[in-house]
């Protein structure tokens, strides 16, 4: 299982875009980031997704899988 942020957007619903997170808190996290920064966002949440993980929240910001891999 994997997580996906998302914010809600008044007339539009719950909105997500590409990033899935390992962990439901990372995903809080950067919903909670991106509710901060979208002057229309009304709430965030992070939502199960079944989509392969490619992005990590560290230390405050978005790091893509890829990065994390090539460091390792």
């Amino acid at each position: 299982m994997s997580w996906k942020p998302q914010v809600l957007l008044p007339g539009d619903g719950w909105s997500n875009n590409a990033l899935v997170f390992a962990s439901r808190e990372e995903a809080k996290a950067c919903a909670a980031d991106t509710f901060m920064r979208w002057t229309l966002a009304q709430d965030s949440r992070a939502v199960e997704s079944d989509h392969p993980v490619n992005y990590a929240w560290v230390d405050g910001k978005l790091v893509s899988i890829k990065k994390l891999n090539e460091v390792a």
